[in-house]
């Protein structure tokens, strides 16, 4: 019988720390139409010109801190954990592939295989919990474009968000669980940023994102396609799991890019805050990342918490993040078979 196929795919990560891989992997990256979603030839100059040969040294040194000797870059190896392990929970009747947005695996080698298989249908599932135009939006345009071309198309279908999703949300509370989040005097939850124009394209009325008060507080049919409001959503299904209460953790938005206005508040301005506040010891849950990355293992630990312990607080605890828990394998293989009776 024919399997069933299903493309698992994360963002991406450079073949390796050094400075030359890192280049070609913000290339790409930043490149992308939906990523910096500005002129084209303002987004050439912008990122061939100015920003890739300035921050591929500097990103480099970064990757070389938390690139693992044995399993290089932690973003891979937990992708590749998450593959191999719902591999295994859906046995033959499915050929599960995994591919990365920007360089390798690419999505058209994996699709490829899928192809080459004789599929009778493909699952896209993009690992990003909230949709945004600038992840999950470029895979599924990406994965349309290779796909288009062929001379027969199976059965498509993608898995827009998964935000609320059970038990993903479980994962993050059983991981904070561990800290004893009543502990620490304050709780962050801290999403990837993304420029506030993306928000405002994502809104078909034109007239509600940041134009009506709170507009992405509540979760509703106006802003259900919203990217932050989506975030605000998933921390507040997190702390409701812990019974944190409202007064005692703050979503914000890190990994800011350029000077125009992104999504606020920013996780490096809230950290000074609370650090005024006397605030001493502070947990962070990421939960807009699947896998611990640079932005996790890095940007979360080693820039915040150096930050805040100049301003005198005294630790910054990172909440790992979904990896290779087997309660987020078991919402993975529901999203491709189902709810289990």
């Amino acid at each position: 019988m024919a399997k069933k196929g299903v493309l698992l795919v994360n963002l991406g990560t450079p073949d390796s720390p050094e400075t030359k891989d890192v280049r070609k992997y913000l290339d790409e990256f930043l490149m992308d139409a939906r990523v910096i979603d500005v002129n084209p030839v303002l987004r050439t100059f912008l990122v061939k010109g100015i920003i890739v040969p300035f921050r591929s040294p500097k990103s480099a040194k970064l990757y070389k801190e938390i690139w693992d000797d044995k399993t290089g870059s932690p973003l891979l190896h937990y992708s590749k954990l998450q593959y191999q392990l719902l591999a295994d929970r859906l046995g033959d009747e499915y050929q599960v592939e995994l591919a990365m947005r920007y360089q390798s695996p690419s999505i058209e080698s994996a699709l490829d295989r899928l192809k080459a298989s004789l599929v009778e249908s493909i699952q896209v599932i993009a690992l990003f919990p909230q949709y945004a135009s600038a992840s999950t939006g470029s895979v599924y345009e990406k994965v349309m474009n290779i796909v288009g071309k062929w001379q027969t198309i199976p059965t498509l279908s993608f898995t827009n968000s998964f935000h609320d999703n059970e038990g993903m949300i479980q994962t993050f509370a059983d991981n904070g669980q561990r800290y004893q989040p009543e502990t620490y005097d304050h709780i962050l939850f801290s999403f990837h940023g993304l420029p506030q124009r993306q928000l405002i394209k994502c809104d078909h009325t034109g007239n509600y994102c940041l134009k009506v008060d709170g507009c992405c507080d509540t979760l509703n049919n106006t802003n259900k396609f919203c990217y932050s409001a989506q975030s605000h959503h998933t921390a507040k299904l997190i702390a409701e799991k812990l019974n944190i209460p409202k007064e005692k953790y703050t979503i914000c938005f890190q990994s800011r890019l350029g000077s125009d206005p992104w999504v606020q508040p920013y996780t490096s301005e809230v950290i000074v805050k609370l650090a005024n506040e006397g605030k001493k010891r502070l947990l962070v849950f990421c939960p807009a990342f699947v896998a611990d990355c640079l932005e996790t293992v890095y940007e979360v630990t080693e820039e915040y918490g150096g930050e805040f312990k100049a301003l005198g607080g005294e630790h910054v605890q990172l909440v790992e993040s979904l990896n290779d828990s087997p309660t987020w394998i078991d919402a993975l293989e529901e999203m491709v078979v189902g709810k289990k009776p």
